[in-house]
């Protein structure tokens, strides 16, 4: 049964019984994975606090006290029965190698694309392939089927999410970097397949985002330590570096986990393009950016089609 049919038949059930509160619903799993995406928005604000800081460097503390915090986080889960139940699986085993690798692949490929081709386009091409990415892994694995409403959404949000960031930028487009930009978007939209598809087959949600970003904080703690971590050793880098390891990257990826549940990883992974419209939101409100006509067209289109993919299709 497929996940939108779960969702169906949840909420048939739900209308048969006694009307629930509306303050007792849980949020569902677009919503929760919206959340995860302002969550991820907030990371650009916060990082011009720590000017000192290398984006690699960054990315490093990210991952490493993230995914430390999402290994003890499910090993709390019910005393840590998901987290042993999918290592000791073989095939659940190699999954989880192959996520953790596409995490870290995720996080390297786009920072290094981002400094051979400009941020602008480098944003632009990983955000913006992800989901093309996801919708053919999609098919080629027969996990799900590309709707009309899925690729006119996620045509409009990626057309949108272009707008927005180009908008104004003046950028050139290196093919190396294009190339690993692309690599980058590849290696998110494994790793929301993977995670989708360990989740749906029964695994727990908080142990599959524990054992993948396990595995990739291993693999990036030599990074940070031969980078200059010394920033996060700061009063001020200290908050920073606890609230981009704990909220953005722990907290948000458990609430994308939850999302998975429910939501396809195609859905998944084009709703999480609202990350550049919030980034862009805080950056008018609290860096007094000003966005240009482009940009702001770009904005409105992004957040129609986020609105449309979102609301509930009739049957």
């Amino acid at each position: 049964m497929s996940p939108r049919s779960v969702s169906s038949l949840r909420a048939s059930k739900d209308a048969q019984g006694a009307p629930a509160h509306p303050a007792s619903r849980p949020l569902s799993g677009s919503a929760v994975i919206l959340v995860a995406a302002s969550l991820w928005g907030t990371t650009g604000t916060v990082r011009t606090f720590v000017p000192e800081a290398t984006n690699v460097s960054i990315a490093a503390v990210r991952i490493v006290m993230g995914g430390m915090l999402l290994v003890l986080f499910a090993s709390l889960a019910g005393r840590g029965a998901g987290l042993r139940r999918l290592l000791r699986s073989g095939r659940g085993l190699a999954l989880v190698a192959v996520g953790g690798v596409a995490v870290t692949a995720y996080q390297t490929a786009f920072f290094t694309a981002a400094a051979r081709t400009g941020v602008a386009i480098g944003t632009v091409v990983t955000i913006g392939s992800a989901p093309a990415f996801a919708g053919a892994l999609g098919l080629i694995l027969g996990r799900s089927a590309i709707d009309v409403r899925w690729a006119l959404a996620t045509s409009g949000a990626v057309a949108g999410c272009a707008a927005l960031i180009l908008g104004g930028e003046d950028a050139g487009a290196e093919p190396a970097g294009i190339g690993l930009a692309l690599l980058s978007g590849l290696s998110y939209a494994v790793y929301a397949t993977l995670a989708s598809g360990l989740i749906d087959r029964g695994e727990q949600d908080r142990a599959v985002a524990g054992a993948m970003f396990g595995v990739a904080a291993v693999l990036l703690l030599p990074v940070l330590l031969a980078g200059d971590p010394g920033w996060a050793f700061s009063g001020r880098g200290t908050l920073i570096a606890v609230y981009l390891g704990v909220i953005t990257t722990a907290c948000a990826y458990v609430l994308f986990a939850r999302g998975l549940r429910t939501t396809p990883a195609t859905t998944a992974t084009t709703l999480t393009l609202a990350e550049p419209a919030i980034a862009a939101v805080l950056g008018m409100a609290v860096l007094d950016e000003r966005l240009g006509v482009t940009a702001l067209a770009g904005l409105a289109l992004l957040a129609a089609s986020l609105l449309v993919l979102v609301r509930p299709a009739r049957r």
